[in-house]
């Protein structure tokens, strides 16, 4: 495994973020929903594709705290520009858990 500075790791952005809208990503080549998360006043909302379609109904990510890197630059992911990019794990069954906060911290704050 490549070993990085704490210097580096400082530069990812890793914000607490809510997620306010997900939807069906019509027409992504793997399935995948469109979500808009909201990372409070100073980040604002920003939109990402996540392939976590296997363990998430749009229903139960609404309101749902996830934590995202903000400062990749914006990427054309099919029809969508993507301006953040929400974290998680894959399990045994290659499925995607998201990365989450266990207790409440304002949107924006920064992963240390």
């Amino acid at each position: 495994m490549k070993q990085i500075s704490f210097d580096e790791f400082l530069k990812v952005e890793l914000r607490v973020g809510k997620i306010v809208s997900a939807e069906v990503f019509v027409g992504a080549k793997k399935p995948a929903y469109l979500l808009e998360v909201d990372f409070g006043e100073d980040i604002g909302i920003r939109k990402s594709s996540a392939q976590v379609t296997d363990l998430y109904s749009p229903g139960e990510l609404v309101g749902k705290l996830v934590v995202g890197v903000v400062n990749f630059p914006k990427k054309q992911i099919g029809s969508i520009m993507s301006d953040c990019l929400i974290t998680g794990f894959h399990n045994e069954q290659s499925q995607v858990a998201l990365c989450v906060p266990d207790r409440p911290v304002p949107l924006g704050t920064k992963l240390l």
